[in-house]
């Protein structure tokens, strides 16, 4: 009678193992795909930068820019 409650335990402890290597698995790929998602932003960061400081010169040429 005691090996069965334990057959149940360990079956049980099993599934939770099995389950928790999927998890650790999916948060792996989680990992990954959100640093190529950082990666791809500072991409665009760096081309708004760019954007804004072309704004900026063309707004000084054609005196577009209020003096404060």
């Amino acid at each position: 009678m005691s090996e069965e409650p334990d057959n149940v335990v360990l079956a049980l402890l099993r599934r939770l193992d099995a389950k928790m290597d999927r998890v650790i698995d999916d948060l792996h790929d989680v990992k990954v795909r959100l640093t190529a998602v950082e990666g791809g932003l500072s991409v665009v960061q760096r081309r708004i930068d760019r954007l804004e400081d072309r704004v900026e010169r063309i707004e000084r040429r054609l005196d577009l820019v209020d003096a404060h």
